[in-house]
C-alpha cells in the first residue's frame, strides 16, 4: 500500500473514519471506513470496505473514555495497515473563525488558537479537537490536517455576513459564517465537470440530512448560507428547528425560567423533525409512520427548504442550477419532489422518474433550471486537503 491518509469526522456521540491510500498527488482510493458510535450510551465500533464488514466491537459499559475509543480505533487501523505507512491524518473542524481560511497542519499554537475559538462554537469544537489531542499523546510525530467548515464560505459578502447587531458584538464575532463548507466544496468541484455554465454561472446546492442547509453559489464561489453564526439557523434539521424568532427564546427565558442549559438541550436536541412529529429525527421513520404530525413534519421540512431557496436565489442573482446533496438530498424522491413543486415559480420543472430512479439530472428538458442530484464526499474532500498540506502544495 502508497501512503495511507486516515480523516476522522467527529460528533458529539460518534467518531465517523475513512482510510484512503493515496496513488497520486490529487489520486486518493478509499480503503475502509466505518464509525464509533453510541459513545455515551453504547459504543459500538464497525470497520467496513466495499459493503464487507472488516470488523466490529461492542462495549458494554457506557462510561467508556473517547480516549479509549481513539485508542482502539488507531490500534485497528495500524494492524490493517501492516507495514503500510499512516503519512497523517485530516480532520473535519466544524469552526476556523476568520483566522483560519484554508486548511492548516495542527501545532501547538493553532491548538491554542482553537481552544479560544471554544466559545463561539462550544458545543462542536471540543469534540473536534478531543481526537487531535488523543492522536497527538499516542503519536506525537504523525502529522494532522484541521479542515475547517467555515474555509470555504470566506467568500460571503459582508453584508450577506452582517446581524443588525451593535457593531461592538459583531466585532467580537457574531456575525455568520456558513456551514457544511467541505461539502460544498466538493459539490463545487463536481458540478464543474457535469454542468460547467452552472458553475460559470448561480447555482444552489441543498445538503439535507439530520444537520441541513443551502449554499448559493455564483462563480463557483459561496455569496451565501442558511447557516450563520452557529449550527441552527435556516432549514428544519432533524433535530434542531431551524430559523427561530428570537422572541421565542425570550418567552422561554422569562415566563418558563429556563437556563442557557435547558435552552442548549431544547434547541440541538428535541426541535426540529422530532419536535414536530413528536415521534422520531429520522425522516425514513416518519415516512413509514401513518401518524399526521409525522406527515406534517416532512411538510414543514419542504416549505421551509423551498422558502429558503428562494432567499438563496435573490443572493445570487438568480438560478441556473439546483443541486440535492447529503442523506436526504440524495435517497429521498419524496422531498426532492415537495421542494421542487414548491419552487416551480423559478422554472423548476422535474421529471418525475428520474427523481423517483435518483438520476443524476432529475429535470425535464422544458426546465429552465437544471436540476442534480450529486453523492457529496466530505472525506475525500479532507483527505485531498491533508494530501496537499503535507506535500507543501497549500
Amino acid at each position: 500500500m502508497n501512503e495511507g491518509i486516515l480523516v476522522i469526522n467527529t460528533g458529539s456521540s460518534s467518531i465517523k473514519f475513512s482510510l484512503f491510500e493515496r496513488k497520486a498527488a490529487t489520486d486518493f482510493a478509499l480503503q475502509a471506513k466505518g464509525q464509533v458510535e453510541g459513545i455515551g450510551t453504547q459504543p459500538h465500533f464497525i470497520a467496513k470496505t466495499a459493503g464487507r464488514i472488516l470488523a466490529e466491537k461492542y462495549w458494554e459499559d457506557e462510561t467508556v473514555e473517547r480516549d479509549v475509543l481513539l485508542g482502539y480505533l488507531s490500534n485497528w487501523i495500524r494492524d490493517y495497515l501492516g507495514e503500510g505507512p499512516l503519512r497523517a491524518v485530516g480532520h473535519r473542524v466544524v469552526f476556523g473563525g476568520e483566522i483560519y481560511r484554508t486548511p492548516v497542519r495542527v501545532t501547538a499554537e493553532v491548538m491554542a488558537v482553537l481552544t479560544d475559538l471554544i466559545p463561539l462554537m462550544p458545543l462542536h469544537l471540543p469534540a473536534n479537537l478531543a481526537p487531535i489531542e488523543a492522536i497527538a499523546r499516542v503519536n506525537p510525530d504523525l502529522p494532522q490536517v484541521a479542515c475547517f467548515d467555515t474555509s470555504f464560505h470566506h467568500t460571503i459578502p459582508r453584508l450577506a455576513q452582517l446581524y443588525a447587531l451593535p457593531r461592538a458584538l459583531t466585532d467580537e464575532g457574531l456575525h455568520g459564517y456558513g456551514f457544511h463548507g467541505l461539502s460544498y466544496e466538493y459539490i463545487a468541484g463536481q458540478l464543474q465537470q457535469i454542468d460547467p455554465d452552472a458553475v460559470a454561472g448561480r447555482a444552489v446546492v441543498a445538503h439535507l440530512g439530520s444537520g441541513a442547509s443551502l449554499c448559493a453559489l455564483v462563480g463557483g464561489q459561496s455569496v451565501a448560507c442558511t447557516l450563520g453564526f452557529g449550527a441552527l439557523d435556516g432549514l428544519v434539521m432533524g433535530a434542531r428547528p431551524g430559523r427561530l424568532d428570537p422572541g421565542i427564546l425570550l418567552y422561554l427565558l422569562q415566563a418558563r425560567k429556563m437556563d442557557a442549559r435547558a435552552l442548549e438541550q431544547l434547541l440541538y436536541q428535541e426541535c426540529g423533525l422530532l419536535g414536530v412529529s413528536g415521534i422520531s429525527n429520522d425522516l425514513r421513520d416518519l415516512q413509514a409512520s401513518d401518524s399526521p404530525h409525522a406527515r406534517e413534519a416532512i411538510a414543514l421540512f419542504c416549505y421551509r427548504a423551498a422558502r429558503e431557496l428562494g432567499s438563496m436565489v435573490a443572493a445570487a442573482g438568480g438560478l441556473d442550477a439546483l443541486v440535492f446533496t447529503a442523506g436526504i438530498g440524495e435517497h429521498n424522491p419524496e422531498v426532492r419532489a415537495g421542494i421542487c413543486a414548491q419552487s416551480a415559480w423559478l422554472g423548476i420543472r422535474l421529471d418525475e422518474e428520474a427523481n423517483r430512479n435518483g438520476n443524476l439530472c432529475i429535470s425535464t428538458p422544458a426546465s429552465t433550471v437544471r436540476v442534480w442530484v450529486i453523492p457529496t464526499d466530505e472525506e475525500l474532500m479532507i483527505a485531498r486537503h491533508t494530501g496537499a498540506v503535507i506535500a507543501g502544495i497549500a
